[in-house]
């Protein structure tokens, strides 16, 4: 698998990043999805990367800054053909090393809690993700489970 840094130009990743949009809005209402969209992925605080194997796109993953000690994940996305064979698993492991070297000393996520995203939290947690209390501009909300993890 290769991991790379993204410019978010592919189709391929457009794709995918609607696909991710789409599917979290068959599981939450619009105001509880915060996905960002292609000019927010894009934007100078956050680093996308996209994950490929023998050519496709198997994955994509963002890590937002919130500030000099503290980023978010954002955009996690699996390829439908690549589920389940370890994709997010090698994607989260790439950024939260990413995010070390960079001295960032806390990372956070904000999931959903319908049973489409047990497999998302059940990631999380297995690296050592714990609940939270909403972080940044998040609020209370019962779509929302928010995870942190220290890593400094």
């Amino acid at each position: 698998m290769k991991i790379q840094v993204d410019n978010l130009e592919s189709a391929e990743v457009e794709r995918l990043l609607q696909e991710h949009h789409d599917d979290m809005l068959k599981h939450s209402p619009p105001e509880s999805v915060h996905a960002l969209d292609l000019s927010s992925l894009k934007a100078p605080d956050v680093t996308f990367w996209t994950a490929w194997i023998n050519g496709e796109l198997a994955g994509c993953g963002a890590l937002k800054k919130l500030n000099e000690k503290h980023a978010e994940i954002k955009s996690m996305r699996t390829s439908q053909q690549f589920l389940r064979k370890g994709v997010a698993a090698k994607l989260l492991t790439h950024m939260l090393n990413t995010a070390k070297t960079q001295s960032f000393a806390k990372i956070s996520l904000e999931t959903g809690t319908k049973n489409a995203f047990i497999p998302a939290q059940k990631l999380y947690k297995s690296f050592g993700f714990q609940e939270c209390q909403p972080f940044s501009n998040y609020k209370e909300d019962p779509y929302s489970l928010f995870l942190t993890k220290a890593i400094g």
